[in-house]
Order: C-alpha cells, then structure tokens, then sequence
C-alpha cells in the first residue's frame, strides 16, 4: 500500500512537472523598429495563447547590424529556431548550408495556393529550394508632402526623373534647413541607388537589374556616366550634407518633420507614417520615369526560415504559417505596412486598395513603364557587393573617386562575380 502511494504521489509529481513544461523557441527578426516590434510581439502573444506551454523569445538587433548579427549566430549555431531572412541576406545565410529546405512543409501547408503570384519563386531564387517562407512583400514608391509642396506653389506630385530633381532643388534652401530629396547614404542604399541609374536605360534584363537584354554590364555602358552623375546631383543639390550618412530612420524622421519632402520607400514605412503624421499630409505616387520613359523597379520580399539545428522545427513552423495565415497577415501588412502575401488578404481587406496604396497600384497597373526586373541574388557575391556599392558610392560623393573610377570598379566586380 505504501509503495503504491509513494508510486501514486511520483506520478502526480511527474504530472506536475510536466505540465509546467515550457518549450521555448528562440526567434531573430532582421527589421526592428518601434513600430514593427510591437506588432510582432502581438502576434506571438496570440500564437503563445493558442499554443500553451510555448514561448517565443525574440531577439531584436539593430536594423543597421542585423544581417550581421543573424549570421554569425546561424553560421555559430548560436541557439535559434525562427530566423526572419531577407531577400539581399538570402543566399549568404544557404550557402552556409544551415537553412532547412521547408518544401515539405510548404507543400502540406492548404493556403500555399493563396499566395502572390511569384512570390514563393521569388524566395526560391538559391538554387529553387524555398529557405523561407515570405511574410512580406517590398517595392519601391515615391512617398510626397503635398501640405510642404503646395507651400512652394508645387501643385502636383514629380512624374519623370528631371521633374524630381527640378522640384527637389526649387525646395532646397539650406539657410531655412528645408530641403527636397531624402537621400540614402548609408544601411544598403543599393536600391536607391539603381532606381535612379538603371531608369537612363530602356534595354534592362527582366532577369538581371545590371545587365541590358544584349547581355552586357550597364555600369559600362556610355549611358551609365550620365546615369550616376545624375544621381549624385541629387545629393549635392537636394539634400542635406550629413544624409550621406543617414539610413531609413534618419530619411522617414526627416521626411515626417517635413525637412525631405520627397522620399523613395517601401510600403512598410505607411505603419510609421500613419503613426506620425496626419491624414492627408502625406501620399504615394509612382516612382517618377527615366529619360528613357521606363522605370525599373524591384519586388523584396522578406520571410521565416528554420535553422538545420533546431531542435524544435515542427513547432517553429507551426508559429511561421500562422504568421502566414490569411487574418494575421491581414494585420501584420496592415499594422507593419508591407504588402501581403496572400491574394485574399486584398480581396477582402479595402484599406490595401486606398488612396495609401496608390502609388503602388498605378505601377502595377502600367507595366509597359514600370518593367519589373531582379537583382541577381542567387550571385554568392552578392552580400559583398551591398557593402562594396556603398563604399565606393560614399568616396565618389567626398569627392574622393570619380564617377569613371567607380563604374570601372563596379564593371570588375561583378565580371569577377561571374555574372556573364
């Protein structure tokens, strides 16, 4: 009788314990902010709520160093079991060989056939295995001021190229510390940087920004001269002098305080500015065309991904594909600003078809101007090329390197990245 007491209290013990259990998953986001972090802690307290006994801990580096810190964690098999992955980190974090191929669960998952077209190919750009499941989706517009324009006598959003910088310059006056241009300088201004440059041509690859359809490097094309000093015009003329160094805060807290009327952003920099700013005070307007008539804009995208050593994989995509549901990314594009994933998202959601969203609508629905095209991201050189772009593109605006010397330097690298 004792022993089976002792037997009956062991167990109630063990019961005990075991239903105290809490399973802990570790997850790194690549984006933080003060507006986005909130909303991501949101969401995992529902999915903590619907799934008892787990726990996501989440790690929130520096937006400037988080590509970084991501992969010296995964490459150090530093304790993670949901890493948020970016499409420019992409191919340096598979190539390490320590992203799980989520196929299988991508396949059992019912709302894969839900998704935006291109999207899931998109993500599956590092030898066409999907490391990541996308959660959003990121295109470049122009973000505008009409309350600082009309202020000027300036009626309308700029259409073209030139209309840009005559704006932005008739804006500038450095003595009243008003400026035009929101000029990228630091934190992977890459895509700034090849809006404005590849919009001189009409002839780029739909396959690879930085070749032309005849399969040649545009950065030695005769265009391509004219091409960057024009975008260092922006710079030396429209902006202030210390956005050499800025990254996104200092061009969204710039633009809000109306000092950079004009900016080229995502769409998850709505989130902030419907936090910041009034309605009304600010609207989206396509990304203005090139001398060439074309604009060459980019589909980002950024998502979920499983590390190979995680001890907790199922359990790491269970919480991925409830991010991933219709209603949570519903709330989370909403809430955080980029576009969602999924198609039903925009059907049954109108804020996604407002006045908001315009500038995004309109080059979607014109694409004889807007020619979508893609970064070679599965290039294994890419995530140096971030970093070598930036550099060379701060000495040439310290007036440290000419636009040739840079171009050069540019052509060389990507000829020894093997991209022809």
């Amino acid at each position: 009788m004792k022993k089976l007491l002792v037997l009956i209290c062991v167990l109630m013990v063990s019961l005990f314990i075991f239903s105290e259990e809490v399973i802990t998953l570790n997850l790194i986001e690549a984006f933080s902010s003060p507006y986005r972090t909130p909303t991501l802690n949101n969401i995992i307290q529902m999915f903590e709520t619907l799934n008892p006994g787990v726990k996501i801990n989440v790690i929130s580096p520096p937006y400037e160093t988080a590509y970084q810190k991501i992969n010296l964690m995964v490459s150090t098999e530093q304790p993670l079991d949901i890493v948020e992955i970016g499409d420019w980190d992409l191919s340096a974090l598979a190539a390490m060989g320590k992203l799980e191929d989520l196929t299988p669960y991508i396949e059992a998952w019912p709302e894969k056939d839900d998704m935006v077209e291109g999207v899931l190919e998109a993500a599956s750009i590092y030898q066409g295995i999907p490391y990541l499941l996308p959660h959003g989706i990121f295109v470049k517009a122009l973000f505008y001021r009409p309350d600082i324009l009309a202020k000027y006598g300036i009626e309308s959003y700029p259409k073209t190229m030139p209309e840009l910088y005559e704006i932005s310059k008739k804006l500038t006056e450095s003595g009243k510390n008003q400026y035009g241009f929101a000029f990228r300088g630091k934190g992977y201004p890459t895509a700034f940087i090849d809006i404005v440059f590849t919009s001189f041509f009409d002839d780029i690859d739909p396959n690879n920004m930085y070749l032309t359809k005849s399969g040649e490097i545009i950065f030695e094309d005769p265009r391509a001269v004219e091409a960057l000093n024009f975008y260092v015009s922006f710079y030396k003329d429209t902006a202030p002098k210390d956005s050499i160094n800025w990254g996104w805060d200092e061009q969204v807290n710039s633009f809000v305080s109306g000092i950079t009327p004009l900016l080229f952003q995502d769409p998850d920099t709505t989130g902030m500015l419907n936090e910041m700013l009034q309605p009304g005070q600010y609207k989206t307007a396509p990304i203005p065309l090139g001398t060439s008539g074309n604009v060459y804009p980019s589909f980002g995208f950024v998502g979920w991904g499983i590390p190979t050593y995680s001890e907790h994989k199922d359990l790491a995509w269970k919480f991925i594909k409830f991010v991933a549901s219709a209603e949570i990314n519903g709330y989370w594009s909403k809430s955080y600003g980029a576009l969602p994933v999924l198609q039903s998202v925009y059907t049954y959601d109108s804020y996604f078809s407002s006045e908001i969203f315009e500038g995004w609508t309109k080059m979607f629905d014109d694409p004889e101007h807007y020619q979508f095209t893609e970064y070679p991201l599965d290039n294994e050189n890419w995530g140096k090329w971030n970093e070598f772009q930036e550099k060379t593109m701060q000495q040439v605006l310290l007036g440290q390197l000419s636009v040739e010397s840079c171009l050069k330097q540019w052509t060389d690298f990507w000829k020894d990245a093997g991209i022809l």
